[in-house]
């Protein structure tokens, strides 16, 4: 005689009509589920006959009310510091965070994710890396758990998953119209890599400002690390003696351009200017101190963390792309 199947949580969440992190959440009874929405899984439970697996809950971490985080990129300060933000926020709502770093590789990518889900984690957060993410993204589709991407956007198989960034377009107005206030007309676009989302954005209005002033456009893509910025100014000012100002993709390549300006006695804020995109912490420890556009990232993390705890807590999605403002923040690289 067969044995009749145990109820999951799956099954719970399915005759309630809400998410499985819902149902976790419950079960840990948890002061961010509504009380309608608790009753409702409670019932759910009772009609169900459902028992709580308490060791099988604490191995898959759904006891623990456990939330992803996959970053491109952790080497990467602005990446670092934003990871710490929402982690932070996320402990203070009874949330424990698990990092995990891709490295820029799709596949480290992919099994991360695919790690994660297994573990039952509630939610997930991704900044993700580009190439071949179709594997990463139907796996999340297919678990149905709340989903946010953050600061890159990539393909997602026409599946919606809520996208949050920054204004990049705006800080690229601002960064140009710094410039070209003080007269500085000469100006190259430093670093990015050609064809992606946010490179364009960031970069959108030097391109605009740039054509419509009849000026000639100078960028040097490359990998956005202190490494290529260095790397890039004998280019910069062995093939280009003309510019004078470089609006660089972020901080890490205008800190690298600087060394490399300083290394051939070209000193910003003086005879060169620069300004960069992010304001890490070095920022204003360099000297000079970058000007650059500030993205908060603690504010930035905390608001991921809330369009997050929004889908868990209601069941309904974000708006599908959010974008913060940004402002800049001028010191002493690019002051005449």
């Amino acid at each position: 005689m067969a044995t009749a199947k145990r109820p999951t949580i799956k099954d719970v969440a399915a005759h309630a009509g809400v998410s499985k992190s819902t149902v976790s959440l419950v079960l840990q009874n948890s002061e961010l589920v509504k009380r309608e929405t608790r009753e409702a899984v409670c019932a759910s439970m009772k009609e169900l006959h459902y028992v709580r697996n308490r060791a099988a809950a604490t191995l898959r971490g759904s006891g623990t009310g456990l939330v992803g985080l996959v970053i491109n990129d952790l080497m990467n300060p602005f990446f670092t510091e934003f990871a710490a933000s929402l982690q932070m926020e996320f402990h203070q709502r009874g949330f424990a965070t698990v990092i995990a770093n891709c490295d820029e590789d799709p596949e480290i990518q992919e099994q991360t994710v695919r790690s994660m889900l297994e573990h039952d984690v509630s939610a997930l957060v991704i900044s993700p890396a580009y190439g071949d993410t179709a594997d990463a993204f139907e796996a999340i589709h297919a678990s149905g758990i709340p989903a946010l991407q953050v600061l890159r956007r990539v393909e997602t198989g026409g599946r919606r998953i809520p996208f949050f960034t920054h204004d990049y377009t705006q800080g690229s107005r601002l960064a140009v119209e710094h410039l070209l206030g003080q007269g500085i007309d000469k100006i190259a676009f430093v670093g990015g890599i050609e064809e992606r989302d946010i490179t364009s954005d960031r970069m959108s209005v030097y391109l605009r400002e740039m054509r419509e002033r009849g000026l000639p456009i100078t960028f040097l893509p490359g990998r956005p690390t202190r490494r290529f910025g260095r790397e890039v100014a004998a280019a910069l000012l062995g093939d280009h003696p003309e510019i004078e100002a470089a609006i660089c993709f972020n901080d890490l390549v205008a800190l690298g351009l600087q060394a490399g300006l300083a290394e051939r006695g070209r000193m910003p804020g003086r005879d060169f200017f620069l300004v960069g995109f992010d304001d890490i912490e070095e920022a204003s420890l360099a000297y000079p101190p970058l000007t650059t556009v500030r993205c908060d990232v603690a504010r930035f993390g905390k608001l991921s963390a809330g369009l997050l705890l929004e889908q868990i807590e209601e069941n309904t999605a974000p708006p599908a792309e959010q974008r913060l403002a940004v402002e800049l923040v001028v010191r002493g690289s690019s002051r005449r």
